[in-house]
Parts: structure tokens; C-alpha cells; sequence
């Protein structure tokens, strides 16, 4: 396996940005900048039979699961950057705001009732963390002491509104609390929620 470095998931998405740019790739792509530090630190933690579930942004955590980037870039290619899916690699992922949350908590769920040892990873932006769907979620998994972990990535944008301003607060409710099973990280990206910044998608 290549070694998985902040230069190489920056790469990685310049290359995806580029292809995208040239027209070579059909169907929507969200790229991901900033935060790969951070990134970096939190799967040093995942466990390769762990589960990983992300959103429509997820290139960077599909490979830094240890999925083949060549599998990556022709499922990418093939149009389904924002829908990444590897069963094997116990890799999910969904393109419509909050809906791995509840799934990642079911499997979690059964990961406790079958005596599983392994870990339950859900990543969600910080427009998805105010929805009920990641309150609720958080709270149950919480609760019941389930085997998983919420990853919230704030880039401080609801598609391209401020999250904060959308919601008039100045702090989101997750960073009010105390769950041990929640954490985040702040990051700034340079592309567009959407694309690449050149080509026009739509």
C-alpha cells in the first residue's frame, strides 16, 4: 500500500480536480482541502475491520481506510465520487445529508450485541451535525454506550452560507456537548462546495 501522506491526499484531489476540469469526469465531485492533519491523526486510530461511514466528501477518507486509490479514481470516473461504496473495505458512504448517521448506529448496535471488537467511524459536515437526525443519533448511540465514534468536519458551511449565521448562533450544538463519543475539527477549503472552480457542472 502507498504510503498515505498530506501531500498525497492533496495530490490526489488536485488530480480529481483537474480531470474534473478537463471534462473527463460526467458527475458531481465535492473536494476536499484542509484538515488533512487532522485526518491523518484520526485514522491512525481506525482499524482496518472497522467500519468508516462518510458523506458525499469522503475521497480523502476512502483512502486513508486503505482502499487502492486506482479502485478510487475509477469509481470517481465512473461518476460516483459523492456515492464511494467499498463492502470489503467496510467503507459506506451516502450522498444525502444525514442518512449514514442512523445505519452507522444500527451497525454499531450490533457490533455491541454480537461481542464484535470493532469500531464504528461516522464523519458528517457541520450542517449535518444541527439536523435532528445527528442529534438524535449522537444521543442514542451515546446512551447506550455503543461502539462508534462522530467525526464532525466544520468547514462553517451549509453548502455555501455560513452554518452559523443559517442557525443565528455562535456556536453549534455539538460543541456544547459532553459526549465522549464526539469529536471535530475546523478546516478551510480552497475549492467550491461543488467542482472545481473552473468548469461549470450544471
Amino acid at each position: 500500500m502507498k504510503k498515505i501522506d498530506k501531500d498525497y491526499l492533496l495530490n490526489f484531489e488536485e488530480e480529481i480536480a483537474s480531470l474534473f476540469n478537463q471534462g473527463k469526469i460526467k458527475a458531481p465531485v465535492h473536494l476536499s482541502n484542509g484538515g488533512e492533519d487532522e485526518l491523518i491523526k484520526i485514522f491512525s486510530k481506525i482499524k482496518e475491520d472497522d467500519y468508516v461511514f462518510s458523506t458525499w466528501r469522503s475521497h480523502y477518507h476512502a483512502l486513508l481506510k486503505g482502499i487502492p486509490p486506482e479502485m478510487i479514481l475509477s469509481e470517481i470516473l465512473d461518476g460516483n465520487s459523492i456515492s464511494l461504496n467499498f463492502p470489503a473495505y467496510n467503507f459506506f458512504t451516502s450522498a444525502i445529508v444525514g442518512t449514514h448517521l442512523p445505519v452507522s448506529v444500527g451497525v454499531a448496535y450490533s457490533l455491541k450485541l454480537n461481542n464484535k471488537g470493532n469500531h464504528v467511524w461516522c464523519f458528517l459536515g457541520d450542517m449535518a451535525s444541527e439536523t435532528g437526525i445527528a442529534q438524535t443519533s449522537i444521543k442514542y448511540a451515546s446512551r447506550w454506550q455503543l461502539p462508534i465514534t462522530f467525526v464532525i468536519e466544520d468547514n462553517n458551511l451549509s453548502v455555501c452560507t455560513e452554518t452559523r449565521k443559517i442557525w443565528n448562533t455562535q456556536r453549534l450544538s455539538y460543541e456544547d456537548l459532553e459526549f465522549p463519543n464526539v469529536i471535530s475539527y475546523r478546516l478551510h477549503s480552497k475549492y467550491p462546495h461543488a467542482g472545481a472552480g473552473v468548469r461549470v457542472q450544471f
